[in-house]
């Protein structure tokens, strides 16, 4: 059985919480939690709350403990992109790109009903 949990519109780039993401897939719930606890990134907060949002889903709509819960797949996809300008030399302006991400955190008992 999977459970899964979304965040959308994170304001953070994907290409940098792919990054930390890429480290929890594979391991049981609560270790990828106590690693995303002590990396000092701000992708590692937005990833944790997600995930804490998924266990919390298996364990009240599904009755699933969270010691059995297994990160099956932590997916950062592409979200909205604003659009900004910066001012830069002789009067130019720069463009910025601000990137968001939405947040799939996928989570599996081992059972493949």
């Amino acid at each position: 059985m999977e459970v899964q949990a979304l965040t959308r519109y994170a304001r953070m780039s994907p290409m940098k919480m792919r990054e930390v993401a890429r480290t929890i897939q594979g391991r049981k719930a609560p270790e990828a939690l106590g690693l995303l606890s002590i990396i000092p990134r701000k992708s590692a907060r937005l990833i944790a709350k997600t995930l804490k949002s998924a266990i919390a889903n298996a364990e009240n709509n599904n009755n699933v403990s969270a010691d059995e819960l297994i990160v099956h797949r932590a997916l950062i996809e592409q979200g909205p992109v604003l659009k900004r300008f910066k001012a830069g030399a002789r009067g130019t302006a720069k463009p910025r790109r601000k990137g968001m991400s939405h947040i799939r955190i996928v989570l599996s008992d081992g059972t493949n009903s």
